[in-house]
């Protein structure tokens, strides 16, 4: 019962344990933050959606596609803005916790000796 937190913590404590992944995070709440903001508070939103999807290529792709139907096929105006929020979340972990194994495995590489 123990193991799935823990599962969980492990694969996302390299979205947060340095400072590229942690500034990569910022960058995206940043762009998503302006979404919200452009879509909830501004009579015309424009292309606000267009940093965050920028900000979490290519896995946001997948958040839009699944935003588009329930926007399209629904009733309900603010489902489509959360799941789309939902999922650029979502996608801007999975590319922290990438950047962060990237950053961990270029920290662990050994130095090479000058000659």
């Amino acid at each position: 019962m123990g193991t799935r937190p823990q599962k969980v913590r492990a694969l996302l404590a390299p979205a947060v344990d340095n400072w590229l992944a942690r500034g990569y995070l910022a960058a995206v709440a940043v762009a998503l933050g302006f979404f919200l903001c452009a879509e909830l508070v501004m009579s015309d939103p424009g292309f606000a959606g267009v940093w965050p999807l920028m900000a979490t290529a290519p896995f946001s792709i997948l958040a839009m596609a699944v935003s588009s139907p329930v926007a399209y096929y629904s009733s309900i105006a603010w489902l489509s803005p959360l799941v789309f929020s939902v999922g650029v979340a979502l996608s801007g972990l999975v590319n922290a916790a990438l950047l962060g194994l990237l950053a961990r495995r270029l920290r662990a590489r050994q130095p090479h000796p000058a000659t």
